[in-house]
């Protein structure tokens, strides 16, 4: 059998922290371990993108776009890899084009390499301004499939939607597995399957929370899978991934080897090693989120969306109905044409399950998001709603049926004239502050004050959990 290395994506710096401690690794904390991950030889580090943007200002008192750089001067020999929200960019809404595309300007500028761009229903449509975007600032496109299990959700659904982001430019394609439901026969089967309709490189990421995760690694790498993310093991297992040294070990002396040099991994497992103990001892890390949670099979339920359910029926003093919502949730997510559950619509369609519990009449009250997600305001759903149910939900109010964007007016522009002279220190304060104008301020504020020696309340001190 001819030689065929695996390549592999350490997501130490973004994916695993945020799985695990809700991303409040600080950059203090990433800084001893660069130079030793730049010099393991992986194909490409996750660094940004996701929730660390938010974290960053909301709780640590950094500046995202100054840990990109920081970890760009001190990991001159890796491809830095972020996580892209399609048309969301890395906030909450859509955003107009001219600001997604100048967002990725920056974020090339500032030393990302690889954008994952990913959608939460899989729609097209929400995807292609940010891949002609990567293209055009020479970053590598790569398209996530948000992965999830339905009738409509096949492998030959999969495998078109892949083609489709082949032919819209993507480079690559990954398999983003976020509520760790594939099975290592499943991850097989659609590896071949997509190595047979794509000629553009796969790669597979998927969560340990079922504990399927290293099983369904060694079934994809075997059926044709080029890379794959894992994390060091001190913050892999449970919600987070498979562990690095683990997989390295797993393919040496197999025509998959890896290459990797276990030894350099210990040194950047020695200090993970030492940020576990401490994110342990001050509470960052609750010891439950490292074992294995086999009720994300049952209900088909992410870990995160779980603790999110739980915590509303604990504010509504209806703990004891969490069956009954967990049944409730494919059948809302049916209504809704079976999106996947990957943020925002897993926070969507669990309240909406929520409020018809606790209501005791299914829709009597619906959330403004789920009305929106009915309507289109997010996109084309993977199976079309039922008219009759979106008449029901959404009254007169007329349906979207066009990509959601072409319905926003450019506004770059606006967005530079709202933004406040005193707090302006570089161009991409302005993206900051559009993803996020609640928070940005108190950011903006802190950061000056900082700068003329003044003590900040903003930064969290205890560095307590809150959810992202």
């Amino acid at each position: 059998m001819e030689k065929k290395p695996l390549k592999i994506t350490e997501t130490i710096l973004r994916d695993a922290h945020q799985s695990l401690i809700a991303t409040r690794m600080s950059i203090d904390d990433m800084l001893p371990m660069l130079e030793p991950l730049d010099a393991c030889g992986f194909y490409s580090c996750e660094v940004w993108g996701g929730a660390t943007f938010d974290s960053c200002i909301r709780f640590l008192d950094e500046d995202p776009w100054e840990r990109l750089r920081t970890i760009r001067k001190h990991m001159p020999n890796t491809k830095l890899q972020m996580l892209f929200r399609g048309q969301n960019m890395l906030g909450y809404r859509h955003y107009a084009d001219d600001v997604l595309e100048y967002f990725v300007q920056k974020s090339v500028a500032n030393g990302i390499d690889i954008i994952r761009i990913f959608d939460a229903l899989n729609d097209i449509r929400n995807l292609e301004t940010a891949i002609k975007a990567a293209k055009k600032e020479g970053a590598h496109a790569q398209c996530a499939i948000s992965y999830t299990i339905s009738p409509v959700h096949s492998n030959e659904y999969f495998a078109k939607l892949a083609k489709q982001y082949e032919d819209a430019g993507a480079d690559s394609i990954c398999i983003k597995d976020m509520a760790a439901l594939i099975t290592p026969y499943a991850a097989e089967e659609l590896v071949k399957m997509l190595k047979k309709s794509i000629k553009i490189p796969v790669q597979l990421h998927t969560h340990y929370t079922s504990g399927l995760a290293s099983m369904a690694v060694i079934k994809a790498v075997e059926a044709g899978a080029d890379v794959v993310d894992t994390a060091m093991s001190p913050l892999a297992l449970g919600t987070s991934h498979a562990p690095t040294e683990s997989i390295v070990a797993a393919f040496q002396g197999t025509p998959y080897d890896t290459g990797l040099d276990l030894d350099k991994l210990n040194v950047v497992r020695a200090h993970c090693a030492k940020l576990r103990e401490k994110y342990l001892q001050n509470g960052l890390l609750n010891p439950k989120v490292l074992g294995v949670d086999a009720n994300t099979l049952l209900y088909q339920v992410p870990g995160g969306m779980l603790s999110n359910l739980i915590s509303q029926l604990k504010q509504a003093g209806k703990e004891d109905q969490l069956d009954e919502v967990l049944h409730e949730v494919p059948r809302v997510r049916k209504d809704s044409g079976y999106p996947p559950l990957v943020t925002p619509t897993s926070q969507i369609v669990g309240t909406q399950a929520v409020f018809n519990v606790i209501m005791g009449e299914r829709y009597k009250m619906v959330t403004k998001e789920f009305k929106g997600l009915v309507r289109g305001e997010y996109g084309r759903t993977p199976a079309p709603v039922d008219p009759e149910f979106r008449k029901k939900i959404i009254g007169d109010e007329k349906p979207i049926d066009c990509r959601p964007a072409d319905l926003l007016e450019p506004e770059l522009e606006k967005l530079r004239a709202e933004m406040p002279a005193e707090y302006l220190e570089q161009e991409e304060d302005v993206l900051t502050l559009a993803q996020f104008p609640q928070v940005a301020p108190k950011f903006f504020e802190s950061r000056k004050n900082k700068k003329y020696g003044v003590d900040s309340a903003h930064a969290d001190k205890e560095n307590k959990v809150h959810p992202v």
